[in-house]
């Protein structure tokens, strides 16, 4: 059986590689330290198809490490001691590297017992994974290795690996390619080199035999691609990426933006995750600058759950540029976290006794009598009274900002009290 082609034009040297410039290229900081023959303990973070495997690879062999593999989906304990029981064999005399994939799916009491053994050098650990490594991996294998981020490949990138894929699959025979097909592919793999290549071989396996060269079409290469540019995972780094994406486009009034990220989730078939995430925008980045900012949002949620998707793309469309194109404002937020923090910091205190729910005072009480003022009985429904605890009674949490609706608010109150003091 043929090996997958991915793994024939897999690269040999750094030079091979696709992408990464910013760690592989000339100066880059990986190479460098490839090219020194010394290999730190090492976690490799990004998306997949990217070259992780790959460089942990080439990396080993210039360093003439043996090179050991496990992978965090299917390994267990039994395994990883099975590893350490080969450390005592003659080929770990000169220490070996371990490439842990996937290490985010080992618990930790996995990924501690390899720590005795990357200490005294036996192993020398380059692990990879998909997800924040700072969430996902035992914070003690973290403090002994350097984490290099590994990107999504831009399409030039990819399709310089393309042209290598198709003069591997032009040793099996002549290959007319349709103009336009390694462009289309490599825009479309959504950066993952992995997914562009096998798009292209099944491209070239689906290719109609001919009398002359196979033909590889840009329908076939079309079909082949659709949806592979979206990268989604709703338990992953992706999710939250792209909904805080959502977030900083709207609050930075970028509809465009606003309606790209969305777009991407609900092609993801994710409807409830922009749901909740809009409710959140309107309360926290418009606020009381168009305080009917999220009565809109709600209406337009509720249609979109009614209706399910693909139609609930509209309604939420709908409200994704109108809190972009809303004024904004943050007082409100900046105002509950402030108090949230010092209600954290233990900054309470006793009720006001006019505030309290209650009419009999104890024996110990000082003022006897509950002393509440009815705003109501006052001119313009207002009296001076302290609502805030003594110990942080002197405490603005709320500062109006410069918008039509807060700045005419308080223009009233300033009049009301200052009239009334």
């Amino acid at each position: 059986m043929a090996s997958p082609l991915a793994d024939r034009i897999r690269p040999r040297t750094l030079d091979d590689m696709v992408g990464q410039q910013h760690l592989l290229g000339e100066g880059g900081l990986l190479r460098r330290i490839a090219r020194g023959g010394q290999i730190p303990n090492m976690i490799f973070y990004g998306p997949s198809g990217v070259g992780k495997t790959t460089a942990a690879r080439i990396i080993a062999a210039g360093a003439d490490k043996k090179l050991y593999k496990l992978n965090g989906t299917t390994a267990g304990t039994a395994d990883i001691k099975a590893l350490i029981k080969e450390l005592d064999g003659f080929d770990a005399m000169g220490g070996v590297v371990l490439y842990l994939d996937e290490i985010q799916y080992l618990n930790k009491k996995q990924q501690q017992t390899l720590l005795e053994f990357i200490e005294d050098g036996s192993i020398t650990l380059i692990a990879s994974t998909t997800e924040n490594p700072y969430f996902y991996i035992y914070n003690a294998i973290l403090s002994r290795s350097t984490v290099f981020e590994f990107k999504l490949v831009d399409a030039a990138e990819v399709r310089r690996g393309l042209d290598r894929v198709l003069k591997v699959l032009e040793e099996d025979g002549p290959v007319e390619v349709e103009e336009g097909v390694l462009d289309h592919i490599a825009a479309a793999c959504g950066g993952d080199v992995r997914k562009a290549i096998n798009a292209l071989e099944l491209a070239y396996l689906a290719a109609a035999a001919t009398q002359g060269p196979k033909r590889i079409t840009l329908e076939d290469a079309k079909a082949l691609s659709q949806r592979s540019a979206m990268r989604y995972d709703r338990e992953g780094d992706e999710h939250y990426d792209l909904l805080s994406a959502l977030q900083k486009s709207i609050r930075g009034s970028d509809p465009d933006a606003a309606l790209h990220y969305l777009a991407r989730l609900l092609e993801a078939g994710d409807l409830l995750s922009p749901c909740r995430r809009l409710l959140v925008i309107a309360a926290e980045d418009i606020g009381l600058a168009y305080p009917m900012a999220i009565s809109v949002v709600k209406a337009c949620v509720d249609a979109a759950v009614q209706v399910g998707l693909p139609e609930a793309q509209l309604p939420l469309a709908e409200a994704a540029v109108l809190l972009a194109t809303a004024p904004k404002s943050n007082a409100s937020a900046m105002g509950i976290w402030a108090a949230m923090a010092d209600v954290q910091a233990g900054l309470a205190g006793p009720i006001p006794r006019q505030l309290q729910n209650k009419h009999y005072d104890g024996a110990d009480a000082r003022v006897k009598g509950q002393h509440y003022q009815y705003p109501h009985d006052f001119p313009d429904h207002w009296v001076a009274q302290q609502y805030l605890p003594d110990a942080v009674k002197d405490k603005v949490y709320y500062t109006p900002q410069d918008n039509k609706t807060e700045q005419a608010a308080r223009a009233y109150w300033e009049k009301i009290k200052g009239r009334n003091k």
